[in-house]
């Protein structure tokens, strides 16, 4: 028959051997979660920094964006103006007609559009080309005659000339919006593209955090273990302390007219009689284990 006191540290070595597997568990898992909290901060950094710099982008896709409006308005304006001088050219020119009777531009200009039509399409002999070239050229230098009498008429000169500067006018500001409006979607998609990218970071963040609270959680249980295990090596060493003659101080509300159920249990540890763990918790609860 074993000794109750080899028993008692047979279970004490036990005891402490899960005391030291549950530390050494509890400790693996906090290194772990100390690793797994590093890369939900180094995530959540990368979050931080691609979100902000999808803000950038953001703003400075918005200030392109007013300033398209700003260059649309501009060129509507210069279209307008524009169309007005144009208008006012045309009346100027159907007011100033040429003196010698000769055909109005805009006729002349129509002729010289069918023989150049005429030149390109048809199949002629040398001299029916001869003859058209020399047609042409009659009508381009009545036109230039023309043109150069309109010209030579100040009212007429200083609209041509401020017809020619509004359609520069509003060539610039139609340039302008074509370069602002691309930039702008430039700006745009870097823009989504971040956000897609915080999203996927978002989700990773997400996942890593669950990950993270599982092994806290697992370390937690592990620490708990640990200490329940170590306050069970300390229970079974004042039961050694007990079974070896020693006393532990009296629970309360113990008093020595109560029985003495210890005495019968100390008895048969000296003779080396077996005993179980309900005893053993028996002379705990006594208030001398």
């Amino acid at each position: 028959m074993i000794d109750a006191t080899e028993e008692l540290e047979r279970r004490r070595a036990e005891s402490n051997a899960r005391a030291d597997e549950f530390r050494a568990k509890r400790d693996q898992l906090n290194a772990q979660a100390r690793l797994v909290a590093e890369e939900r901060a180094e995530i959540l950094r990368q979050l931080h920094e691609k979100s902000s710099e999808a803000q950038e982008h953001r703003h400075r896709r918005d200030e392109l964006n007013e300033r398209v409006r700003a260059e649309k308005a501009a060129r509507e304006e210069w279209n307008r103006k524009l169309q007005e001088l144009n208008d006012r050219l045309q009346r100027l020119k159907r007011e100033r007609q040429p003196k010698t009777g000769a055909p109005p531009v805009w006729k002349l200009r129509k002729e010289l559009r069918e023989l150049e039509f005429r030149h390109m399409t048809t199949a002629l002999t040398a001299d029916q080309e001869k003859r058209l070239i020399e047609e042409m050229k009659r009508i381009e230098a009545a036109i230039r005659e023309q043109d150069n009498q309109l010209r030579a008429d100040p009212e007429f000169d200083t609209a041509l000339k401020e017809a020619e500067a509004a359609h520069e006018e509003a060539e610039r500001h139609h340039a302008a919006v074509g370069q602002l409006a691309e930039a702008a979607q430039r700006e745009h998609e870097a823009m989504v593209a971040l956000f897609e990218s915080v999203d996927d970071l978002r989700r990773r963040a997400d996942e890593v955090q669950a990950r993270l609270i599982e092994v806290k959680t697992a370390a937690d249980e592990a620490h708990r273990a640990h200490i329940a295990t170590i306050e069970e090596v300390r229970d079974i060493e004042k039961l050694l302390f007990a079974a070896r003659g020693g006393r532990t101080p009296a629970a309360p509300g113990w008093s020595p007219s109560e029985p003495a159920r210890e005495d019968d249990f100390l008895a048969r540890l000296k003779k080396g009689e077996k005993v179980s763990t309900e005893d053993l918790l028996e002379l705990q609860k006594s208030g001398r284990g």
